[in-house]
């Protein structure tokens, strides 16, 4: 009897000690799901301070835990923001990173730390759902009825369920893994971007069949997909091709299956999601209901997914030990190759808030954007002014995780593990923004490197932030960059410049 009461005593402790390692494993290695939206604006959310939209399920996020009000992404269009997230480092020292068409080979490499098989080392499952837009596969020539890679399964990801490049480039298809989805033997698909494939109709030929029509100038009138004119051209996989208003209910399905397979195990999860890019096709639900165009719909449709995710969290017991961040790929746009009514219905919202520019420009609204982390009982709600960004995503992690990244990768990262987890209000001192310009911030100090280009792009209805003058503005007082005070502080503007050459030089 005294050795079963003995036994039972050791089972009870060892199960005690086993339980407090998972405990304890847990709180060290919480899961971790990163949303990026597609080119949301810093105003474009309620919680940031939009009057004319309403966000619940952000801003309930954004309440829960901490909202920077500093938090950008590298650049101010989707690639290279992208590129600087995966891999830490600053996309304009890489050529080929500007924004890819559908048929780009892979720009990420495969031999290099990248943010998910840092993840991976540390005993994570690893996944992307949603846009891409890194390139596939070793050449611009590939076989898009085969396997297509190396993608992203070979820079860290165990699995991926995403499109190649954007909504409005084609091939509008689904990948999973390497292969396309539904894709028929009988039906193999080509790509052209340089000349007409194919018998489908395009959006130059027969603008008639367009249920969404193209904005003149903007390269939109390609191979028609779905009754919307895109960028380049395909034939075939016509059972393969994707309908516009069902992308987001995909996409969150995908997700939801992926944290509830993987619910036992800590999981990274890359939630790309495509609102508001272009083409604006919401689900009929969110059609006409934010009063604000199509534009307007897809961020309600966008915010409804933030709130499916949470609650799928919830449901699986796993909203405590998750972290969620929240963030842009880069700042608004609103006439960006379709005739939407995206400006005419503006009805005085503002998607850059109080900024200047938006997405392509150099500008503040170019690259600061909506940045909210939340980790319920671990970080405490506030509104935090640290300047962080996406870049810093891969030092940070690889700090908080214990996983040492090789001196060579990742150079341009910061550990600000502190601040995004709310232990600090300090980011970084030092950061380098790419517009149309090179831009450098340090403490509060911007300076715009002068530049060639256009102050004002006609196309999209965007300052640019481009000069043939240096540019100098004090951010802490004047956040709209409306007064240029670089004759008026010459040593600053050579200060900065030779920093930047500085940044440009590390290797």
């Amino acid at each position: 009897m005294n050795k079963n009461i003995l036994a039972l005593a050791l089972f009870l402790a060892t199960f005690t000690a086993v339980g407090q390692s998972i405990k304890k494993s847990a709180g060290n290695h919480p899961n971790v799901i990163y949303i990026m939206a597609d080119d949301l604006g810093y105003g474009d959310l309620s919680c940031y301070g939009a009057t004319k939209i309403h966000t619940p399920n952000m801003d309930k996020l954004a309440a829960s835990g901490i909202r920077f009000t500093n938090g950008h992404c590298s650049s101010a269009t989707c690639t290279p923001s992208r590129y600087a997230l995966m891999t830490g480092e600053y996309p304009w020292r890489k050529k080929g990173t500007g924004i890819l068409p559908g048929d780009a080979a892979l720009i990420i490499p495969t031999d290099r730390t990248t943010l998910p098989n840092m993840f991976k080392k540390a005993g994570y499952k690893t996944a992307i759902v949603g846009k891409w837009h890194l390139g596939l596969g070793d050449a611009v020539a590939k076989d898009w009825n085969g396997e297509v890679k190396p993608g992203p399964n070979e820079v860290g990801f165990d699995y991926s369920f995403i499109f190649p490049a954007t909504a409005d480039r084609v091939p509008t298809v689904f990948l999973e893994n390497h292969k396309i989805v539904a894709l028929e033997a009988n039906d193999p698909i080509a790509v052209d971007y340089t000349k007409k494939i194919g018998d489908d109709p395009t959006g130059k030929e027969h603008p008639e069949l367009l249920k969404l029509k193209s904005s003149p100038g903007q390269g939109h009138d390609g191979t028609i997909v779905n009754g919307i004119g895109r960028i380049g051209y395909m034939s075939g996989g016509k059972l393969a091709r994707w309908v516009d208003e069902e992308v987001s209910s995909t996409f969150l399905a995908k997700a939801e299956g992926f944290m509830e397979k993987n619910q036992k195990d800590p999981f990274f999860l890359y939630l790309a999601l495509t609102e508001p890019h272009v083409p604006r096709m919401p689900a009929t639900r969110f059609k006409g209901k934010s009063g604000l165009g199509l534009r307007g719909d897809v961020i309600l449709q966008l915010d409804w997914t933030v709130g499916e995710i949470m609650k799928q969290l919830k449901y699986l017991g796993l909203d405590k030990n998750t972290i969620v961040i929240f963030t842009s790929d880069n700042g608004p746009v609103l006439d960006d190759g379709y005739e939407d009514e995206a400006v005419a219905k503006l009805n005085g919202h503002t998607p850059a808030g109080p900024m200047r520019g938006g997405k392509y420009s150099a500008l503040e609204g170019g690259t600061r954007v909506p940045f909210i982390i939340s980790w319920p009982g671990r970080i405490k709600p506030k509104v935090s002014d640290a300047l962080v960004s996406q870049i810093d995503m891969l030092a940070s992690f690889s700090a908080f995780l214990k996983q040492p990244v090789p001196t060579r990768d990742a150079k341009d990262s910061e550990n600000l593990i502190a601040a995004f987890l709310g232990k600090s209000d300090h980011g970084r001192s030092v950061y380098v923004e790419q517009g149309g310009a090179l831009a450098i911030v340090k403490d509060g100090w911007k300076y715009i490197t002068p530049n060639k280009g256009a102050a004002y792009d006609k196309l999209v209805g965007i300052e640019t932030g481009n000069s043939s003058e240096p540019q100098l503005y004090d951010l802490n007082k004047d956040l709209g960059e409306k007064h240029n005070i670089a004759a008026q502080y010459p040593e600053k503007v050579k200060e900065l410049d030779d920093l930047l050459n500085r940044v440009k030089e590390k290797k």
